[in-house]
């Protein structure tokens, strides 16, 4: 997508819950190993990223959802600004991909984890 020379991700991203708890957790996400502070209900939510989230059928297709990284970025735009701004992070194509795909790692649903069944 890029024709620029491959940079590791700046951004890491992690959910605070593991296990059957997913629902009880927050965002745990740097940049440069700098902490960001999201605001609520972004840190208490999943980032509806594009995946599969079903516990009991992990590669199944069908169960299926979220937004693919253009759609996301659409959608998701105002508060990325925003949140990159305050952070002194560069608004570009390229961090906005990075932190989609670092989210995207540890993003889940309610449900995915089979806890609440």
């Amino acid at each position: 997508m890029h024709d620029l020379p491959h940079q590791e991700n700046p951004f890491e991203a992690s959910w605070s819950a593991k296990g059957n708890t997913l629902c009880l957790g927050h965002w745990i996400i740097k940049y440069e190993g700098r902490l960001l502070i999201l605001p609520s209900p972004l840190a208490d939510n999943h980032m509806d990223t594009f995946g599969i989230y079903s516990w009991l059928f992990p590669d199944d297709e069908d169960y299926a959802e979220g937004l693919e990284l253009e759609e996301w970025i659409n959608q998701k735009a105002d508060w990325l600004i925003e949140l990159f701004d305050q952070q002194d992070i560069p608004f570009n194509e390229q961090t906005v991909e990075w932190f989609y795909e670092a989210v995207n790692r540890s993003d889940w649903r309610c449900g995915s984890c089979g806890g609440c069944l």
